[in-house]
């Protein structure tokens, strides 16, 4: 009998376990017949709702989650198909989604993903031609055409947060995109990994605060030093060990036999914490060779989950002076949102220049915006007019902004910041999983434009501009043109009517309706 993740999810009845499988650099052999193992004893076992499959974890090249996912569907298992935008465009994106949907394996975790890694020849080339917030719009829009041409079920399509974020700007960040998935379609949460209680609880608190109610499943993993070790480094983006877990792994590990228990252990109680704590369910990783371990911490759940509150000291892991949005267990941080940012002389010079001239010449509502419109549509019917003033635009754009000349400027959505330079995976709408203390997951030398797009707005008291809407994906047919004329003659993602762009218009806005409402500080 087909295990159908969809109906456990929404059983409030069923505490959920899933389950992650990655697939090897290899289209048989050892990896795959693993890999089919434990998932055909996954379906055995009967706990497990579904298995879910990486997408090229870490960037790195390894058989597709498509086609491995499918044989393991044939089993009767479930599946849940990580999806990333990292190696596909826009097209490819959803020529995959049609495929995915024509085989049966309907229940995606849609990602922005790590960045490129390492394949044939070198380093690949990343594509982020949409972001996670985006590609759930996708989906949403795939699932209304799916279900008008007859199929009862679209995509349950899911999403992912690290709530393990110890910087006020990194925290509210990753919220912000919360909310904006959330509003873009997402029907179901899995975190990212992480060793902090207090954390977990904070993320149950913040989604009751933005009137958000979506089954959350937390995740667990069976830790070895070697692991460890790669996400205490931050090379595993979005997993967070700190110094004195790693420590104790290391400990453990000095008897392999011990370390093994110690790690089933820890995920046991760290389960029966997160059912404690409400998760609907745990999403169960590092089961790379035996399936008798997840058995284990099953059945260690079921013995030890009424006495979860005695195992909360045992994730206390919070850095010294890390940021919580919460004072107390349950009281919000009164100035969470709202605390008055004082910026850098040049950071606030930068952005108060720009956000006067965002104000003067790029307002709709403005009283001079039909002259703008008629001057347009004169210097885009003039070509040499146009190359002087596209000259100009280049020029400026790129002192101010590192400006790629994409045509359409997204800059009023990060606090007149540019995400085609800033950001190396050109997101619009929110903060990656990976940064860390502000850091950006690519290049740690810079801070996050994710992070510094918080400050920015805070300072000024319009931190909730963070949680607005869902910004339409790059028009690309823009590129090397004036984005000057493209928003006043309409062509740009703000004034464009194709259907993409009016279903992200669409999206309603969400968010703490007690933050982001301060005077700001100079």
């Amino acid at each position: 009998m087909l295990r159908v993740f969809r109906n456990d999810l929404f059983d409030p009845d069923q505490f959920i376990v899933t389950l992650e499988l990655v697939p090897g650099r290899e289209h048989g052999g050892k990896s795959v017949d693993t890999v089919m193992r434990i998932a055909s004893d996954a379906f055995s076992d009967g706990r497990i709702s579904a298995v879910s499959m990486t997408d090229n974890p870490g960037g790195n090249p390894s058989l597709s989650p498509d086609v491995l996912g499918s044989e393991i569907f044939k089993l009767g298992m479930d599946v849940i198909v990580h999806f990333t935008c990292r190696d596909m465009n826009r097209v490819g994106l959803e020529s995959r989604a049609l495929q995915l949907a024509m085989m049966g394996m309907k229940n995606i975790l849609s990602l922005t993903g790590d960045y490129a890694g390492q394949g044939f020849a070198g380093q690949g080339a990343p594509v982020f031609d949409l972001d996670s917030v985006s590609l759930q719009c996708l989906m949403a829009m795939l699932s209304e055409r799916i279900m008008a041409a007859g199929d009862p079920d679209g995509f349950l399509s899911g999403c992912a947060i690290s709530p393990f974020k110890y910087t006020e700007g990194e925290s509210f960040a990753q919220y912000a995109k919360l909310c904006r998935k959330a509003k873009a379609g997402a029907q179901f949460i899995i975190t990212q990994l992480g060793y902090d209680a207090r954390k977990f609880q904070e993320l149950m608190q913040m989604q009751k605060l933005m009137g958000l109610d979506l089954p959350t499943l937390g995740s667990v993993y069976i830790l070895t030093p070697n692991v460890a070790s790669l996400m205490n480094q931050g090379k595993i983006p979005g997993a967070v060990v700190p110094d004195q877990l790693l420590k104790k792994v290391r400990d453990e590990w000095a008897d392999p036999a011990r370390g093994r228990a110690a790690g089933i252990e820890r995920a046991a109680r760290l389960g029966a914490v997160l059912k404690g704590l409400g998760y609907r369910g745990i999403h169960i990783g590092g089961v790379h060779k035996h399936f008798e371990s997840v058995t284990r911490i099953l059945n260690r759940m079921a013995e030890i989950e009424n006495r979860w509150p005695d195992f909360l000291s045992d994730f206390d892991f919070s850095p010294t002076g890390g940021f919580h949005a919460f004072a107390e267990p349950a009281a919000l941080s009164h100035d969470y949102g709202r605390k008055p940012i004082r910026l850098p002389f040049w950071g606030k010079l930068h952005f108060r220049l720009l956000e006067l001239a965002h104000t003067l010449f790029f307002n709709s509502d403005a009283s001079l915006a039909p002259l703008y419109q008629r001057l347009s549509r004169w210097f885009d019917g003039t070509p040499p007019a146009r190359a002087i003033l596209h000259f100009a635009e280049n020029v400026g754009k790129q002192m101010m902004l590192d400006c790629r000349m994409c045509g359409d400027c997204a800059i009023q959505h990060l606090a007149f910041q540019c995400p085609e330079s800033g950001c190396p995976k050109h997101i619009r709408n929110g903060a990656c999983g990976g940064s860390r203390n502000g850091r950006c997951e690519v290049y740690p030398d810079r801070w996050c434009i994710w992070h510094q797009t918080y400050l920015r707005w805070a300072h000024v008291g319009k931190s909730n501009e963070m949680f607005q809407g869902c910004i339409s994906p790059r028009k690309w047919e823009l590129d090397r043109t004036s984005s000057w004329l493209n928003f006043h003659l309409g062509r740009d993602h703000q004034g464009a009517s194709e259907e993409f762009a009016r279903f992200c218009c669409s999206r309603a806005s969400c968010g703490p309706s007690d933050t982001g409402r301060h005077k700001g500080t100079e």
